[in-house]
C-alpha cells in the first residue's frame, strides 16, 4: 500500500508515514514512472506537500523505460520540487516478483538466486546515488522488543515446534525472538515434508502462509496430521493463526472444490473463496482463559485471508473480543479446544509482552504433565 495509507482516509493512523514520524526517519520515495515523464513531478510535489512533519530523503523512480526518459524525470523533479533526485531503475521483467492472493509470491516459492542478487546490486549500484542517499539518512540503531526483556540466562526451559515450509511461512519475527527471550528453543519442522515431528516438543506454532496451495501433500502426509491430533488430545499447547489455524481445521476445500481432510482440532472446513473476505488491523481482548493469555488482556494484530469457516455440528469456545478499524462494534473470534487455539488473526506478540510468557509457561506445565505420565508409565 502507499506511504499515508492506514486504517482509513481520515487519519494517519496504522500508515508507514506515521511509524517514519515515530522513529524520526526520513522516507525514501519510489515512484512508479510508468507512462509518464513530467506528470511524475505533480506526484512527488504531492507527496512533498501532503504532510509537512514528513521529512524525505529524496525519490528514486522505477519502471524507467530508457537513459531519455530518466533525464525527463529528472528535469521535472528537480525543476519542480525540493525532493533531492536520487535515481531511477530501469525497466526489467527479469526480475519482477509475480503475484497471488495474499500479495508477491514468498521467498520459500520465488527464492532468489546468487545470481539475481549479484544483478540486483549491480542494478542498484548502477541507478542509485547511494552515496548521496547515505549521506542522507542518520545513524540509528533500532531498539528490539525482545531486548527490553532481561531473563537469567538458565538454558531453555521448553522445545517448542514451528511449522516452516511452503505452506507456513508467515511469522512475526518478534513473535519468535520473544519466545526465545523467554526460554523457548524454537524447533522447526514442515508438516509437507515430515513424517514425524520433532523429539521431545513442549508445544507448537502454526503460523501463516499457503495451505490451499499445498494441500493435497499436508493431506497425504497422514502420519504428522495423526501425531499431531494425538498430541492435541494428549493437552500439548497448540497455537495456530490463520493458514495455521485452516491446517488445524477438519478439513479444506480449494476453489475447484476439491476436499483434503486435515488435522482435526477443530470442528470446522476451510473453504477458499474467490474474493478477499477480510483485511485490516485487529485488537483482541481475551475473554476466557487461554494458552496464550488471561481474560481482558489486549495484544494487537492483523488479518488477511481469502477463505471461510464451514461450522460442524459443535462448535467450540469463543475466547477473543475483536475490535476493528473497519466495524466499531465487537465480535466474537478466536476458538480454544483444550489447549489448541486458533485464530484467523496474526497476533504481533510484542504488543503484548506477557503473552510470549504464557505460552511458554502454559508449555513448561505440559512439559512437567508429560514426565510425570511418563515416569507413572515407568513404575
Amino acid at each position: 500500500m502507499g506511504l499515508f495509507d492506514g486504517y482509513d482516509g481520515r487519519s494517519e493512523s496504522g500508515s508507514t508515514a506515521q511509524i517514519a514520524k515515530w522513529l524520526g526517519l526520513p522516507v525514501l520515495l519510489i515512484v512508479d514512472a510508468n507512462s509518464m515523464a513530467r506528470s511524475a513531478a505533480a506526484i512527488v510535489q504531492g507527496f512533498e506537500r501532503f504532510d509537512r512533519e514528513l521529512k524525505f530523503a529524496g525519490v528514486v523512480f522505477n519502471n524507467v523505460a530508457s537513459r531519455r526518459h530518466l533525464r525527463f524525470l529528472k528535469e521535472a523533479v528537480e525543476g519542480n520540487t525540493k525532493m533531492p533526485f536520487l535515481g531511477g531503475i530501469m525497466r526489467d521483467e527479469t526480475i519482477s516478483i509475480p503475484h497471488r492472493h495474499l500479495g508477491l509470491v514468498t521467498r520459500e516459492d520465488h527464492p532468489l538466486t546468487e545470481d539475481t542478487i549479484v544483478k540486483l546490486a549491480d542494478m542498484i549500484d548502477e541507478s542509485i546515488r547511494v552515496d548521496a542517499l547515505l549521506d542522507l539518512l542518520p545513524s540509528v540503531k533500532p531498539a528490539l522488543a525482545s531486548e527490553k526483556i532481561h531473563i537469567e540466562a538458565s538454558g531453555s526451559k521448553v522445545r517448542i515446534g514451528i511449522a516452516r515450509d511452503n505452506a507456513f511461512c508467515f511469522y512475526y519475527q518478534d513473535n519468535l525472538d520473544l519466545l526465545k527471550a523467554h526460554g523457548a528453543e524454537i524447533v522447526y519442522f514442515s508438516p509437507m515434508g515430515d513424517t514425524a515431528l520433532p523429539d521431545d516438543l513442549d508445544g507448537l506454532y502454526f503460523g501463516g502462509g499457503y495451505p490451499e496451495l499445498y494441500a493435497q501433500r499436508l493431506s497425504e502426509n497422514r502420519s504428522l496430521r495423526r501425531q499431531i491430533r494425538e498430541r492435541h488430545d494428549n493437552g500439548m499447547p497448540i497455537y495456530g493463526e490463520c493458514g495455521g489455524f485452516m491446517y488445524l481445521c477438519s478439513g479444506l476445500v480449494d476453489l475447484q472444490g476439491n476436499h483434503y481432510p486435515m488435522v482435526g482440532c477443530f470442528p470446522f472446513t476451510a473453504r477458499m473463496c474467490s474474493g478477499l473476505r477480510q483485511l485490516g488491523y485487529r485488537e483482541v481482548v481475551f475473554v476466557k482463559e487461554t494458552i496464550l493469555g488471561k481474560p481482558q488482556q489486549t495484544v494487537r494484530g492483523h488479518e488477511f485471508h481469502y477463505s471461510e469457516l464451514i461450522p460442524g455440528p459443535h462448535k467450540p469456545e469463543l475466547v477473543y473480543r475483536v475490535s476493528s478499524n473497519i466495524d466499531s462494534q465487537a465480535s466474537k473470534e478466536g476458538f480454544q479446544i483444550g489447549r489448541c487455539l486458533g485464530s484467523y488473526i496474526h497476533l504481533h506478540f510484542a504488543s503484548c509482552l506477557d503473552v510470549a510468557d504464557y505460552f511458554v509457561k502454559v508449555c513448561e506445565q505440559y512439559k512437567q504433565e508429560r514426565f510425570m505420565y511418563c515416569e507413572t508409565e515407568g513404575n
